[in-house]
C-alpha cells in the first residue's frame, strides 16, 4: 500500500523498510526480524478495551460493521477497521428558550419562548432537556447533526403540548403533566427517526405571559383568586347553615312526634276511665252517682276564694257551724287603718 503526497512522488513500503533497515545498520536477518515486530505490532494493535460507560462501534473503512460492550475486543488492524469509544451512560443537557426566535416578514424577530396555548393565550416557557445516548451506533450514523436536530424536535414536542394545554395549567398546576407529554412525544419522534437518543427527562421552566401585557395578566389573576376566594366563603356559608337546617328540621320532626305519642297515649288512658268508670256505673249506679257528684263538688270548690254558710237566722241547716272568714276580716281592718 501506497501513501501519496503533494508535490512528492509515491513511496513504496519497502523502500522505506530499506532506509530503516540501512539507519539502524540492519542486514539480512535484521531486516527479517524487523519486518516480524512491526508485523507483530500491527496484529496486536486490533486489540481494544470497552469501558463500562462506553460502547464500541467498529468501522471497515469507515462503514459501521458492529457493536461491542464493556470488555476487551479485537478487530482488523488499522486501516482496515476503526474503533469509537463514545460515552453512553453520560448525562448531557439542553437548555430551550433562550435563543432567538424566527424572524416575521416585517422584521420583527419573535422569542423563541413564546407559545401559543389551547385557549389562544400566549405565554413565554423554556425547558432543560436531559438526554443520554442509548445506541452509539445510530446516534453515529443516522443523523448528520444529532444535537441540532435534538433541538429541533424538543422545541417542536413543547410547542405541540402546550398548543393543547389551556394558559393556566401551563403556568401552574399542570407544568408537571406538560413536561411528562413533551418526553413521551419528543421520545416517540427519536425513536421514529433511530436516532440513539434517550430523553431521561424534561423539566419545564418557569412560564410568564409575555412582557408587553404582564401587568394585564396579573389584573386578571388577581380577579380570578378574589372569585376563587368568594366562592371558598360561599361554600363555608353553604356548608354551615344546611346542617343547621336539617338539624333543626330533624328536631322539629322528632317533637312532632313525640307529641302525637303523648297526646294518643293520655286519649287512651281516659277512654280507658271511662270505660272503667262505665262498667262500674252499670253494676251501682246511685253509688257511682254520688261518688262522681261528690268528686265533682270536690274539685269545684276545693279552689273556690269563698265560702258561704248559712246562719241560724237565715234558717241554717242545723247542725252547721257558722264561719268566720279570717282573711277578709283581716284584709278589711288592714283597710280600715
Amino acid at each position: 500500500m501506497q501513501h501519496e503526497s503533494a508535490g512528492q512522488p509515491a513511496i513504496g513500503w519497502k523502500p522505506w523498510l530499506g532506509h530503516v533497515a540501512s539507519v539502524l545498520d540492519l542486514r539480512g536477518r535484521g531486516r527479517s526480524l524487523l519486518a516480524a515486530l512491526l508485523a507483530v505490532g500491527w496484529v496486536l494493535s486490533g486489540f481494544y478495551m470497552v469501558q463500562p460507560d462506553e460502547q464500541g462501534i467498529v468501522q471497515r473503512f469507515g462503514r459501521w460493521v458492529g457493536t461491542t460492550g464493556p470488555g476487551a475486543h479485537y478487530h482488523l488492524p488499522w486501516p482496515i477497521e476503526s474503533v469509537r469509544l463514545p460515552e453512553v451512560t453520560r448525562i448531557n443537557q439542553m437548555q430551550l428558550g433562550i435563543d432567538s426566535g424566527p424572524v416575521l416578514p416585517d422584521g420583527q424577530q419573535i422569542p423563541a419562548n413564546q407559545m401559543l396555548t389551547g385557549d389562544e393565550n400566549i405565554v413565554e416557557v423554556g425547558c432543560t432537556v436531559f438526554w443520554r445516548i442509548g445506541n452509539a451506533g445510530n446516534y453515529l450514523f443516522n443523523i448528520s447533526n444529532p444535537r441540532r436536530m435534538l433541538t429541533v424536535a424538543a422545541e417542536a414536542a413543547l410547542r405541540d403540548v402546550v398548543a393543547r394545554t389551556p394558559l393556566q395549567a401551563t403556568m401552574s398546576k399542570g407544568r408537571m403533566q406538560v413536561a411528562l407529554q413533551t418526553q413521551a412525544l419528543l421520545q416517540r419522534w427519536l425513536d421514529a427517526e433511530k436516532s440513539g437518543i434517550v430523553i431521561t427527562q424534561v423539566q419545564l421552566q418557569k412560564a410568564n405571559p409575555p412582557t408587553e401585557v404582564v401587568d394585564a395578566f396579573n389584573d386578571v389573576q388577581r380577579a380570578r383568586a378574589d372569585r376563587e376566594r368568594l366562592r371558598n366563603v360561599g361554600l363555608a356559608y353553604r356548608n354551615n347553615v344546611i346542617p343547621t337546617a336539617h338539624g333543626m328540621a330533624a328536631r322539629i320532626v322528632q317533637d312532632a312526634y313525640a307529641y302525637q305519642a303523648t297526646t294518643v297515649d293520655v286519649a287512651r288512658g281516659q277512654a280507658q276511665r271511662f270505660d272503667a268508670l262505665y262498667a262500674t256505673y252499670r253494676k251501682a249506679k246511685n253509688v257511682t252517682a254520688w261518688r262522681l257528684y261528690f268528686d265533682s263538688m270536690d274539685a269545684v270548690l276545693g279552689h273556690a276564694g269563698k265560702v258561704v254558710v248559712l246562719d241560724s237566722a237565715s234558717h241554717a241547716a242545723p247542725g252547721v257551724i257558722p264561719y268566720l272568714n279570717l282573711p277578709n276580716v283581716k284584709a278589711s281592718a288592714g283597710g280600715a287603718r
